[in-house]
Order: C-alpha cells, then structure tokens, then sequence
C-alpha cells in the first residue's frame, strides 16, 4: 500500500464516505478510503435509526408553497426505498403511531402524511390511516389518556446505521477498494499548487507514509471545515452542527413493534420512540453544537427528554430506567460566507478547492447514496476517461442481502442454534451469517454476556472480516451492544478485549491500556 498510487482518496468511514467508496470503485476508479478512528464510530452510528423522506420537509413545503422543498420530500422517499431494497437485512418497514389531544390536529397530520404517502407512489411502505382513541390504548397502555382524541398510524423506514456503512465498505472492498480504519491524513502534498497525495499517520502502528493521488474527497462530517483548513487556511466554515439525543430503555415502554412520533414539542422539537433491537429507543434532533470526538448526551438533554415522555405518558420514567444513552452530531450546512445557496435547498454541498480538494457537507443518512452519486459525478466529468462506468448503486445489492432469509435460517437451523441467536445473526449480518457458521463450529457457542445473544465466534469473525481492532469497535458498532446496555457492556469488555489479545499478539500492558481506554469511553458516556 506504502507505495501504490490512486485515482481518490476518500477521507471519512462514515455514511457519506462509505456511499462514495462503493460508488466511486464501481465506476472503475481506484479508490482508497481512509478513517481516523473506526468506521461509523461517530455521527452515522448515532442516527435516530430512521430512513425517511422528511415529514417536516413536507409541511415547510406546503405552507410556503416551495417546489424545492416538495422535491426533495420526494428524492428522499426514492432513496429510502433503495436503501429498503438495496440492504434488506438491514433496513425494514416501521410504522409510527402520532397520538393527538386537539380535535383539528387529526385531519391536519392525516392531510399531511397521505400526501407524504402519495408522493412515494408505488415505493410507498403503507396507507395513512386514522387510530381511534381505543386503538392507542390498546396499542401504547402508557400513553396518556387525559385529552386523548385520536391519532393517525403512517409508515416509514428504520435501519441498522452502523452495519449498514460497514456493509457498504465490505461491498466496495469486494470491488477493490482499500479500506483502512485507524488510518488519520495528517497532510496535503502538492505539485504546481494541486494535492498530488496524503500523508497518514497509522494510529495503531504510529508508522507514517505517504501515497499518491488525484483527488482527495473530504467527506469527514463535522470535521469537514478542519479538512478543508488544512488545504486552506482562510476559508470559511460550511458546517454547523447539530445534536440529536437519545437513551434507550426497556422494551416495557414500548411493548410492541410500532413506534411514536411527537410531531412537536414545547420547543418544536420532533420525538420519537422507536422499538430498536429489543429495546425502546427515544431520541430528538435539532440542537446546536460544536465539533467534538466523543460527544454525549449531558444532563440537561436527558432531562429533556424524561420530561416530554412524562408529559406524554402516565408512568414516572426514571434516570435509572436508562439502560444507554448518546448524542449523535448531524453536520448541517451555513453557508453564510458564500453566493450559492443551491447547497441548503438540497440538503448537502459540494465544493471543489483551487487544490481540487473535493468537500462534501450537510445531508443525512437517508440521502446518503444520492450525495455519493453527485459527488463522483464531477470527479467522473473531470477525468473524461470513457473507461469509467455511469452510477450504478441504484440498485445494487449490498454484501449480506443477496441470499434469500429463508435459505438462510435453513442453514442456521442444522446449527441447532436457538431461536434468539438466529434471529441475531440474521439480522445483523443476513447472509454472512453463513461465514460466522465456521467460525461458530470452531470456536463453539459462548456468548459474551449471559443476557444476549452475542458469541466470542463474533469476535473472531469481526477481525477477520469487519475491520475489528478494538473492543468497541465489536461492542458498539457491530453488534450494538454498547448502545442498548451500557452496564452489560462493561460487564463484557475484558471477555472481548481478552479474544483480541489472543488475536493481535497484544502484551498484557497493551491488552491493559486498551481495556482501560474503552472503560473509560463507557463510563463517560459512548
């Protein structure tokens, strides 16, 4: 690798850089993909776990009559239907129930989210119906009865956010693309005033080198200004971020498979509770932030939070109730020091250096393949070469999707495996459940934790096959346990990090620092 040259760089293991990995190796570049610390580790592991169109989007589109707004209401339902299609692992259809204490509120949110359901046409997950007040009685218990009217149940998508960049990695790394975690670009070098290669500083062996490139993309998030000032410094900021908070709690909470959505809060805020991997997850968006490596959600944001359930259900919600908690950083786009302002009407911004520095900023998760497409499409003009293919993630399947469930759970079953453990293997990693079948035959069926239902052979598997350096790179990011149980990960962290001692060759001074290093990130909030 030391001595290889590529067409891009991409800087960034998240949502965005993980899409434009795939995107960019399918067309025919040679691609490498960089991240300072390990794959989805920060915002596009800590989504609200929803693939949508944007209701709000919607509403601001009708009441100003804004085109603009109306399309892109409307390119994100396309692309929560691929995403529904392209990782069906992964992702699945979700219905959210809105329960309304004002008369006129019921034919308002019914109006709008069966336009929202007619704007998706045939990728429309379900019908907009009405929910009488029975009906949310019988389904949420909890919920406030006082004031009670009704509510309307409307469909939309949820996914599992850390798996799915790495399933994007796993299927441009299929292709050829060279993926590296742990991997931080510490400088720019140049010829004739263009970036001609990274340097990278290996956060794991402290080695540093240089490669050889045509073009960087900075698709690091948050940190995307810093990247940008590092070719560049006297430009201006683009990205303001935004915090979105959540905990999870008991399933008892939410005792079914449909979740809640307070279309507005006190502070305009929307909240959600969602049923996510056995749990109840509950979360809002939309506070303002700073850039930071480890953000968490503090006292006051939870407190927010215990406050609107209790404003909204008839049981006392406690702090110890909270089995997890943490804030993921949304990096919105400002574009105050510039003329275009095409950038905020579409959600995402794309802006090429005098160094050829490509930076993309803003966008969600949802809108994640959309804004690799339109950031390879101007590198792909740049380079005019007629060997290079058009797009071609519309409809391609990612790596774990591409065998039938049942055949699968066919498989597991000679395992003799129980029900909760197929469930998970499936679900987490769909086909490649497959591949962990040897791994499971050779390392047996010990689980992690007595609670859930997590293996050591998943440790094993995660090094091989899933970039797996340190032990939160297996306990939050591929498996989840560290964001739905907080104490029954630190009750599992020695047992991991012991599997990779084994695995890396670790001394016990190493296999101690590393340990102590993730209990710390745990007790400080993931």
């Amino acid at each position: 690798m030391h001595d290889k040259s590529y067409d891009i760089v991409i800087i960034g293991g998240g949502a965005t850089g993980s899409g434009i990995a795939l995107d960019a190796t399918l067309r025919g570049f040679k691609c490498l993909l960089l991240e300072k610390n390990d794959f989805a580790e920060g915002t596009s592991s800590r989504s609200t776990k929803l693939v949508h169109g944007g209701v709000r989007y919607l509403e601001a589109a009708v009441k100003t009559l804004d085109k603009s707004q109306y399309d892109l209401v409307k390119e994100g339902l396309k692309e929560r239907y691929r995403i529904l299609h392209n990782a069906p692992h992964l992702a699945h259809s979700i219905t959210l129930v809105t329960p309304l204490y004002k008369w006129y509120e019921i034919p308002y949110i019914y109006a709008g989210l069966f336009l929202y359901d007619l704007i998706s046409g045939k990728k429309s997950l379900g019908r907009t119906g009405i929910v009488g007040k029975k009906q949310i009685m019988d389904i949420f218990p909890a919920v406030k009865k006082d004031g009670l009217k009704g509510g309307v149940r409307y469909f939309d998508g949820a996914f599992n956010d850390a798996r799915m960049a790495l399933a994007l990695l796993q299927s441009a790394k299929e292709k050829g693309c060279i993926v590296r975690n742990y991997s931080e670009v510490t400088n720019f070098k140049y010829i004739d005033q263009k970036i001609s290669g990274v340097v990278i500083k290996d956060k794991t062996s402290e080695e540093v080198y240089t490669v050889n490139t045509k073009f960087v993309i900075n698709a690091t998030g948050i940190f995307c200004d810093s990247i940008r000032k590092m070719d560049d410094e006297s430009v201006h900021n683009i990205v303001e971020p935004s915090s979105g908070i959540h905990i999870v709690l008991d399933k008892k909470f939410l005792p079914n498979n449909e979740g809640l959505m307070i279309p507005k809060t006190q502070d305009g805020r929307v909240l959600f509770m969602l049923p996510w991997m056995g749990k109840c997850l509950v979360g809002t968006t939309d506070e303002e932030s700073h850039p930071q490596e480890h953000p968490k959600a503090d006292v006051r944001d939870i407190e927010y939070l215990l406050r609107h359930m209790r404003k909204y259900f008839s049981i006392d919600i406690k702090e110890s109730d909270i089995l997890s908690s943490w804030c993921g950083l949304r990096p919105l786009v400002s574009l105050k020091h510039t003329d275009d302002t095409k950038g905020l009407v579409r959600e995402h911004y794309i802006e090429q250096s005098k160094s050829n520095l490509i930076s993309i900023a803003g966008g969600k998760w949802t809108s994640y393949r959309k804004m690799a497409e339109d950031t390879v499409d101007i590198l792909q003009k740049i380079f005019d070469d007629t060997k290079l293919h058009n797009c071609c993630t519309k409809n391609y399947i990612l790596l774990g999707s591409r065998i039938n469930t049942e055949h699968i759970k066919e498989k597991l079953d000679k395992l003799e495996l129980e029900e909760d453990l197929r469930t998970h293997l499936i679900q987490t990693y769909g086909s490649q459940s497959l591949v962990i079948v040897d791994f499971i035959q050779k390392f047996g069926k010990e689980k992690i934790h007595k609670n859930y239902p997590v293996l050591k052979a998943e440790i094993y598997y995660g090094v091989k096959h899933e970039f797996v350096k340190n032990p939160l790179d297996f306990l939050v990011r591929r498996v989840g346990l560290g964001l739905i149980d907080l104490n029954a990960t630190k009750e599992s962290l020695y047992g991991v990090a012991l599997v990779l001692k084994e695995c890396f060759g670790w001394s016990d001074e190493v296999y101690d620092l590393k340990s102590k290093e993730a209990l710390k990130l745990l007790n400080d909030g993931i």
